[in-house]
């Protein structure tokens, strides 16, 4: 009889449907699994500043941890979370098919108002609004389209950030559409942001489990999307090409149609005045696609704003 797969996951609402969504999927193919709740760092501080933490696998060392030391035979994550070097002794095992990539604002204040700042051309005339997120890409982002908004830190799971904002004086609030709408709460006052280009590999899931694992790694990959793969490669690829950490203001897409891979990416000052995109289609059997992209962006003028951006971090 095989043995039941221990299924590591943070003990967050989102977490856990995410590992329940891996035990379920598994059992259509006859693999018993069970859930083993472990919580992380980055769960229990909720004060200081993802940036300010290393962020670097600040949600998934703690995992790591359990896994190499044999507690847990998998390990479930938002791949956006996962730093593109993986731990030592741990491999990817599969990622699941994407769900929403876009990023979702949420209004706190009076929607007439926010909409219409939102959805006009910036003018000085504007009212500044202030926007909550803890992430220096959105942060970014935001600056650069609405430069005389203020940012405030946003920290915690999904649940205690829509919490905190409602508890606020905040006119609204970034989040990952994917997260909110898996465990049914996206509110109604809510948008999606078309302009903004989503961190690499947001609303994708990956499952990660020992080097040299055969027997799980095959288990797992018959839950393995090809397509989302190919894309999450390539905008990890991107990411790993210009700095490497998901703490930066680093954005990318990749999106495959008619045996072509499109891809997006783009690398912004901290202020969010600079920046510099790409915009590139390759062949699906293009394996360097992102690398390729990065290069591209660095030869514009990204290598300065990627410099400045880990001279900041000294």
């Amino acid at each position: 009889m095989d043995k039941i797969l221990r299924i590591g996951t943070r003990d967050s609402q989102l977490a856990v449907w995410q590992a329940t969504l891996v035990k379920d999927e598994l059992a259509k193919h006859g693999i018993e699994a069970e859930l083993v709740l472990i919580k992380s760092d980055g769960d229990i501080d909720l004060v200081t500043p993802l940036y300010a933490m290393g962020v670097q696998g600040v949600f998934t060392k703690t995992l790591d941890a359990a896994l190499l030391s044999k507690r847990i035979d998998i390990a479930v994550h938002s791949m956006k979370d996962v730093p593109t070097q993986l731990a030592q002794g741990i491999q990817q095992a599969a990622v699941l098919q994407r769900a929403n990539d876009k990023d979702l604002f949420i209004v706190n204040g009076q929607w007439s108002m926010v909409n219409e700042i939102l959805n006009s051309p910036f003018t000085t005339h504007h009212p500044a609004l202030t926007i909550a997120t803890s992430s220096i890409r959105r942060k970014a982002q935001w600056l650069n389209r609405y430069p005389n908004h203020s940012i405030e830190n946003l920290r915690g799971n999904v649940n205690t950030r829509l919490r905190k904002v409602a508890e606020s004086n905040w006119d609204g609030a970034i989040f990952a559409a994917a997260g909110l709408e898996r465990i049914g709460l996206r509110p109604e006052n809510s948008i999606e942001l078309d302009w903004m280009l989503p961190a690499p590999a947001q609303g994708a899931i990956m499952i990660v489990c020992r080097e040299n694992d055969k027997d799980v790694q095959e288990k797992c990959f018959v839950l393995n999307d090809e397509a989302t793969a190919l894309c999450v490669k390539a905008e990890r690829d991107f990411l790993k090409k210009l700095l490497g950490g998901c703490s930066t203001p680093i954005s990318a897409l990749a999106k495959i149609k008619n045996d072509q891979l499109h891809f997006t990416g783009n690398i912004f000052s901290l202020d969010g005045k600079e920046k510099v995109e790409v915009t590139k289609s390759f062949s699906v059997n293009e394996e360097n696609a992102g690398t390729l992209a990065a290069k591209e962006v660095l030869l514009n003028g990204g290598d300065k704003i990627a410099e400045a951006i880990r001279n900041a971090g000294k």
